[in-house]
């Protein structure tokens, strides 16, 4: 819920105005998932909800991913700051049609799912790269993870993008191209980590070659 009213503050108070429903849809659906998803696990895999609550900077962790975590956090609040200051005021670039901006909504909604998926099928998708000796580390390859490598963060460009959208800032799709480049560094930070001290990611990574999007990368 503290989370809620951080994006809530971030959207708004660049805003200068309360009266934005489509922010208000925004934030009453990330409220929603966030408190499904957080239940879910909270029920059925308490070992990852524990792993995801400590901080982003953690024994094991190669030096680069610290600072890729960092750089990845600012770019997303600066995106936030954002849409609001350019649908309120800056205007850069035409608003999406309305068809545009509800399949934004679409694909904000599918790349939450995406990621419930991948913390469903993935009892290791720890927010930092390591190898979690403690807990069994293993490669997964079922679920979601069968047809990418990176499920997680396909759903989370998904995420960024569908915002966008979603809450009519086209310029804001060219800013989201920031933290979505600096996911794609961290995902050749990730598979080399995972290639040197995983046993079968090597092997994974031949069956499964896309990346993020099936066929494509």
């Amino acid at each position: 819920m503290v989370q809620v009213l951080l994006v809530g503050i971030v959207l708004f108070a660049p805003a200068g105005t309360l009266r934005w429903w489509r922010a208000w849809v925004f934030l009453a659906l990330f409220a929603a998932v966030r408190i499904y998803t957080v239940t879910t696990l909270w029920l059925t895999n308490k070992g990852l909800l524990a792993e995801r609550a400590k901080r982003r900077s953690q024994p094991g962790q190669p030096g680069v991913d610290k600072l890729i975590l960092q750089l990845v956090r600012l770019a997303i609040l600066l995106l936030f700051l954002f849409i609001p200051l350019d649908v309120f005021r800056f205007h850069l670039l035409p608003r999406p049609a309305v068809w545009l901006a509800s399949l934004g909504l679409g694909l904000y909604l599918f790349g939450w799912w995406l990621i419930i998926q991948s913390f469903r099928a993935n009892a290791f998708a720890a927010p930092v790269i390591k190898h979690d000796t403690a807990r069994a580390h293993h490669v997964v390859d079922t679920g979601v993870y069968r047809f990418v490598r990176h499920p997680l963060y396909a759903g989370a460009v998904l995420l960024l993008l569908g915002m966008c959208l979603w809450l009519e800032s086209t310029a804001g799709l060219l800013l989201a191209l920031i933290p979505l480049a600096i996911l794609v560094v961290r995902i050749g930070i990730e598979e080399r980590f995972l290639v040197a001290h995983l046993e079968g990611y090597a092997e994974y990574r031949g069956r499964v070659r896309s990346r993020l999007v099936p066929g494509v990368w």
